[in-house]
């Protein structure tokens, strides 16, 4: 495993979406998903809207890794989970990138219910 640059936190941190695809059994992608992605800290993290039944969260438990592509960077991914001390940051994350399109649709991604929802993104050298 290896880390973000600087450049690859910025970048992928400050991008509205990020597109994430998990690996199938044959080492082939799926098809990618648009979804929402805050960075923490030194972290991108990624969580499922409407729950851990979601196909594409439940595909990139299974498969433990992909690709994303988000402000011009793409690249191969573990999915992670998150520390439960980081949640707080998460959650002031999305509410400080994605208040603006109003508290239903953040209320999907911040607060406990989505903590079990949470991958953080963890760059795979390569």
């Amino acid at each position: 495993m290896s880390t973000w640059t600087a450049d690859e936190l910025t970048r992928i941190g400050t991008a509205e979406e990020l597109q994430v695809s998990s690996t199938r059994t044959d080492g082939t992608l799926r098809p990618y998903v648009t979804i929402w992605a805050v960075r923490a800290g030194d972290d991108i993290y990624i969580r499922s809207a409407y729950g851990s039944a979601n196909p594409w969260f439940v595909r990139a438990g299974r498969s433990g890794t992909g690709r994303i592509r988000a402000g011009g960077v793409e690249k191969d991914v573990t999915f992670a989970a998150a520390s439960p001390e980081a949640h707080a940051a998460i959650d002031a994350a999305y509410h400080a990138k994605y208040d603006r399109h109003g508290p239903a649709i953040v209320g999907t991604v911040t607060g406990s219910d989505a903590e079990a929802t949470t991958y953080r993104l963890v760059p795979r050298a390569g």
